[in-house]
């Protein structure tokens, strides 16, 4: 049978067992010629690429197309937690009492990645936690499925392409079957959540076994991820973030974590430990990140106590004080992996939580 006629074969499959329909309505008639034509490029670009006939076959056995990747895709929720409840989220009691159970379940392995690429236990421990709650999270898409979606829906077509062939190398070098690789909706898979392309330039084989199974293996998935922030800079003789108190009028331009500045500098302008002492100023640099809708709200509130006409001399709000983070060059690092300011500052948190 020629994969063109199975496509069609599969198109009808698709719309008895998919909300078809749904999607149909709201995007048009699914484009029959359309997919095929992105199976007959996977299928020209795969074998290019010198990756085996039997991977090729397996990935475009049975494609499907998966509505509900292309609604969470077009409807991601914009980000709406102040910093606080982001922190109360990530860095949770049971993360860090689960955290403190996986170093005793480790330990070796943690202290073998740390000894290969100088990243400290509590470090791979804070990125498992977030990024998978230690392995728990359970990943609820076949990616070869999600990746002919993304590339059908066609927004990012050629990163997603590049995503999928990366993957079928991927199964073809390691002897994986490519059709039990699952992972997220946007194609993160295993116990740090490495995007196909990633892992095919870091990953590592980190139980011996001659492999790179970050789904199946910890080993694999800790070294993977030791490998990466090595490769991205990352200082073990260095901190992530320091939390500080700033003057009240401190100019909020300033708490994006673009402006660096040497830490001698913040000290000038005020910068000080939460309990009012001198913060370190080694020679080096650093930005300050702080949640600035939350400060402006604060700032609000004061104004509307001090200009109620109901008000007494004793209802007069100070300025509330601000509270920040200083980044440190390996906060930028994390970045790197996740651009979120909010992300960086919660794995430094874990991490501090994670210290033996």
């Amino acid at each position: 049978m020629s994969h063109r006629v199975m496509g069609r074969l599969v198109g009808v499959v698709l719309m008895c067992i998919l909300p078809f329909w749904s999607y149909a309505s709201e995007r048009g008639a699914f484009d029959m010629d359309r997919w095929n034509t992105i199976l007959d490029d996977v299928r020209t670009r795969a074998a290019a690429a010198g990756i085996s006939d039997d991977t090729i076959r397996a990935t475009l056995k049975s494609p499907a197309f998966i509505p509900s990747i292309v609604h969470s895709d077009r409807n991601q929720s914009e980000f709406k937690l102040t910093l606080d409840q982001y922190l109360a989220r990530t860095v949770s009691s049971r993360r860090i009492e689960n955290g403190h159970k996986m170093r005793a379940t480790y330990p070796t392995m943690l202290n073998r990645v740390y000894e290969t690429y100088g990243v400290q236990p509590h470090v791979i421990l804070a990125f498992w936690g977030l990024e998978s709650n230690y392995g728990a999270y359970r990943a609820a898409h076949k990616l070869t499925d999600a990746f002919l979606t993304l590339m059908y829906d066609g927004r990012r077509e050629t990163f997603f392409g590049n995503q999928l062939l990366a993957l079928m190398k991927i199964a073809d070098d390691n002897n994986l079957d490519i059709n039990d690789i699952w992972g997220s909706w946007a194609g993160a898979m295993g116990h740090f959540q490495f995007i196909p392309t990633t892992l095919a330039q870091y990953g590592t084989d980190g139980n011996g076994d001659g492999t790179i199974d970050i789904i199946h293996s910890v080993g694999d998935a800790m070294f993977s991820a030791g490998n990466y922030l090595h490769k991205l800079g990352w200082n073990p003789n260095e901190r992530i973030v320091r939390r500080v108190m700033l003057p009240a009028d401190f100019d909020v331009s300033l708490l994006d974590g673009k402006t660096q500045r040497p830490l001698v500098e913040w000290a000038a302008m005020g910068v000080l430990n939460p309990d009012g002492t001198p913060i370190p100023v080694a020679d080096m640099t650093a930005g300050l990140v702080a949640d600035t809708a939350a400060i402006a709200d604060a700032r609000a509130n004061a104004r509307a106590v001090t200009s109620d006409p109901n008000a007494i001399d004793t209802d007069v709000a100070p300025q509330p004080a601000i509270y920040a983070y200083l980044t440190y060059p390996n906060f930028y690092r994390i970045k790197k992996w996740n651009s979120s300011n909010w992300y960086a500052i919660a794995i430094a948190t874990l991490a501090d939580e994670l210290k033996q």
